[in-house]
């Protein structure tokens, strides 16, 4: 394996957190228990909720991160630690415990959507990985379900690949499928969290061929009648024709690249239905947004390929996200909540629960509690309340349920659920504030 593949999860991250930890152990506070959280303090410009993805991400990661023999000459040689700190890390593994935001869950400023509590040295190292999966991830999640609720019931399907890192586009395939898309043209992405891939030819392929009848032959020789043709490379109404022509009525799809594709989707389908292609679908791809997704919404097209806009989050290609400190134990050993007071950067200190209350069956508040182990542990929630946290680690110990093209799929599902638990005003395109208030309680 070359460096570029093999990789240390457990490097990917800022040089401060190992000389923190090199300081802390060298004065004794590295071994204090404390909570971290994860939230955001406000959603993009406009935006009316988020959408939490990356999680599993994060616990995949956290099984390899440790440390190699290359690794600590690494931190040696640079001398990022002390030889005392080498040999702390020498054996390292989380101990501690991650609970949070379920994936495909919603989010709003100040939802608490991962809490990580262990002692300060193990948890400060997590914290570039954590912020780095979650800030990217949640971003494309965000916007493929605009995307989404834009393109109504009609497949939106991931195409980024060649408009982001090499690596962000397998995170980003994956993203989509929690924010709601259906597959990805990314193979890599789909071996590895068995997502359903799509993709047949490029305008290449055409011309290749010495003309667009042999290169139309080529293909449903090679992948059968019901394959999508590309239609846009020189005439659409001549490549209709002769799509139909060469694979029959039968013709599984055509993909439109270009134009007006509302427009030419509308000719497009009234041709194959005269050519007797009444099942053949449409689908178009071409620097689509949800606003253009939402403006093809009456023309007749049956799935969307959606690539630059999906991987930059539409916009928005981070979410914001900090990770800080708010509860840490004392020189007594009793737990003190502590919290930021820079102007504009103030936090809310102690650990945290989350609810969501709702009325009629339809969200209206999302209530954050915050307080000590004991004051929260005596708290007593309205039982009509949602509780939306979620165990990811408890002591080391990962739950595999969070994991895997299973948690994928049960993420997809619960976005859908939880988004239309949201008033309908979530679903707009236009600038808004977010769909419902947070309240922060401090016992």
């Amino acid at each position: 394996m070359g460096a570029f593949t093999d990789y240390s999860p457990a490097l990917m991250t800022d040089m401060y957190e190992y000389t923190m930890l090199d300081a802390c152990l060298k004065d004794g506070t590295a071994g204090r228990k404390c909570v971290f959280e994860v939230f955001t303090r406000h959603l993009p410009e406009g935006r009316r909720y988020g959408v939490v993805a990356g999680t599993g991400r994060i616990l995949d990661a956290l099984e390899h991160f440790h440390l190699s023999e290359e690794d600590l000459k690494f931190l040696s040689d640079r001398k990022v630690v002390s030889p005392e700190t080498v040999k702390w890390l020498e054996n390292f593994r989380f101990s501690g415990s991650i609970k949070g935001y379920r994936e495909g869950e919603m989010f709003f400023p100040n939802s608490p959507i991962l809490q990580v509590e262990g002692t300060f040295g193990e948890c400060t190292l997590l914290e570039t990985l954590i912020l780095s999966i979650l800030n990217y991830d949640s971003a494309v999640a965000s916007a493929a379900s605009r995307m989404v609720s834009a393109a109504k019931d009609r497949p939106c399907m991931d195409m980024g690949g060649r408009r982001t890192n090499e690596w962000a586009a397998v995170a980003a395939a994956r993203a989509a499928v929690v924010g709601g898309f259906k597959g990805t043209a990314n193979l890599l992405a789909a071996q590895i969290y068995g997502l359903k891939a799509i993709g047949t030819a490029a305008h290449c392929f055409t011309l290749v061929h010495d003309d667009e009848r042999q290169a139309f032959r080529s293909q449903i020789a090679a992948l059968g009648e019901n394959t999508t043709l590309l239609v846009d490379t020189y005439n659409i109404e001549e490549a209709v024709k002769t799509a139909v022509e060469v694979a029959g009525p039968q013709l599984g799809g055509v993909r439109i690249d270009s134009g007006d594709l509302a427009s030419l989707a509308q000719r497009v389908r009234n041709q194959l239905d005269a050519l007797g292609a009444t099942n053949t679908k449409i689908t178009v791809t071409n620097d689509l947004d949800e606003y253009a997704l939402a403006a093809l919404q009456t023309a007749p097209v049956d799935s969307y390929g959606v690539g630059t806009m999906l991987v930059t989050g539409s916009g928005a290609p981070t979410c914001a996200m900090v990770y800080k400190l708010t509860e840490r134990e004392g020189a007594d050993g009793t737990m003190v909540p502590v919290a930021k007071k820079s102007k504009n950067k103030a936090t809310v200190p102690g650990r945290k629960l989350a609810f969501r209350s709702y009325e009629y069956n339809l969200a209206d508040c999302e209530h954050i509690i915050s307080g000590s182990e004991e004051a929260l542990a005596a708290y007593t929630p309205d039982p009509e309340w949602k509780d939306l946290l979620v165990d990811y680690v408890d002591h080391g110990t990962i739950d595999p349920q969070y994991q895997g093209h299973d948690a994928i799929v049960a993420a997809h599902e619960y976005r859908a659920k939880a988004l239309a638990e949201l008033p309908i005003t979530a679903q707009s395109l236009m600038k808004g504030e977010p769909v419902i208030p947070t309240e922060t309680t401090v016992l």
